[in-house]
């Protein structure tokens, strides 16, 4: 089958060149990470989420927001990654990524990103070898959850070992992972969807 790849007018940057982004504080009210590291955490960078539209055989034409990213072990041990990514929308649904995703789909990413070595989330997960030759080039991937994004995050976890043992409002304890949070906001309405410009809001680390 032909695979017709239709994408946004976004501008494009070659995701070699995605910068991390330096997370802010977390609010002071809630669980915090340590201010100095208590344990291993990977290094990753990342580009702004972007909107693709694939017209799949049989399904026709179908609508995705993914988000590029590169892990590097710099931690100076072979580590686990398991990612886990998830998106909250402005409804506070919590979406999780690479669900059901047609191969076609990263397919059509790789062409667009025009990386070969792009694999989604769940081929990356596994062993991560040490050093920058080693690194990972993935992508997170959800069905586009709505016309108008608006405000949305993507929450990240798997990125480092530190977690904090706590007590809930019925005194159970309970296990908080160290979790990046990138937060984005889209200005427009659904008329052309994907063609407005993403903001980026400043990202925090979070224990979730």
């Amino acid at each position: 089958h032909r695979l017709v790849l239709l994408v946004s007018a976004l501008s494009i940057l070659p995701l070699q060149q995605a910068v991390a982004q330096k997370p802010a504080a977390a609010p002071s009210n809630l669980p915090q990470p340590s201010v100095y590291p208590t344990s291993w955490e990977l290094d990753f960078t990342y580009r702004k989420p972007s909107r693709v539209v694939v017209e799949l055989p049989g399904q026709g034409v179908q609508a995705y927001w993914y988000l590029p990213y590169v892990v590097t072990n710099k931690t100076g041990q072979e580590r686990k990654f398991l990612p886990v990514f998830e998106l909250v929308g402005e409804d506070g649904q919590i979406r999780r990524s690479d669900k059901n995703i047609p191969p076609a789909v990263i397919e059509a990413i790789r062409v667009r990103e025009g990386n070969k070595f792009i694999v989604s989330s769940v081929e990356a997960a596994g062993d991560l070898r040490i050093g920058e030759t080693e690194a990972k080039y993935g992508v997170a991937v959800w069905p586009e959850p709505m016309p108008e994004m608006g405000s949305f995050s993507i929450l990240i976890g798997g990125l480092t070992g530190e977690y904090q043992r706590v007590k809930n409002a019925a005194g159970e304890e309970v296990i908080l992972r160290k979790t990046l949070q990138l937060n984005f906001l889209i200005h427009g309405d659904d008329v052309y969807p994907g063609e407005d410009e993403i903001n980026e809001n400043p990202s925090l680390w979070i224990m979730r």
